[in-house]
């Protein structure tokens, strides 16, 4: 009967650092809007580019809280025109919307003015 209170005051406690780990992470905005690198980066820029039809990727991030997913691949289409694909951890589309990321000043991320 020990052992087990003992284990369960060891859960209880690992559970609490997680939770307040995970609550310091949201607060400051860890992970969010992060620029991702390597295989996850790889798997999402093609993940994006089947989903938006084609184009470039101009940028592939953590979710900023923004929209749905984990992921968020900004891909530039052949027409001009840029849309954010909002990728699941499976890199599965959960959701598209126009970009409308704007730089400091009102500039597009090209830098050119509104």
């Amino acid at each position: 009967m020990k052992l087990n209170r003992r284990i369960a005051i060891i859960v209880a406690g690992v559970a609490v650092l997680a939770a307040t780990g995970a609550g310091i992470a949201k607060a400051t905005g860890v992970g969010d809007g992060e620029k991702l690198t390597g295989t996850a980066a790889e798997q999402a820029k093609a993940a994006a580019l089947k989903a938006a039809g084609g184009g470039t990727v101009l940028e592939v991030e953590s979710q900023d809280g923004d929209g749905a997913g984990v992921y968020e691949v900004e891909v530039r289409r052949a027409d001009g025109s840029q849309v954010e694909i909002h990728l699941n951890a499976a890199f599965e589309q959960v959701g598209m919307a126009a970009d409308d990321d704007k730089g400091e000043n009102g500039e597009k991320e090209n830098g050119e003015q509104e």
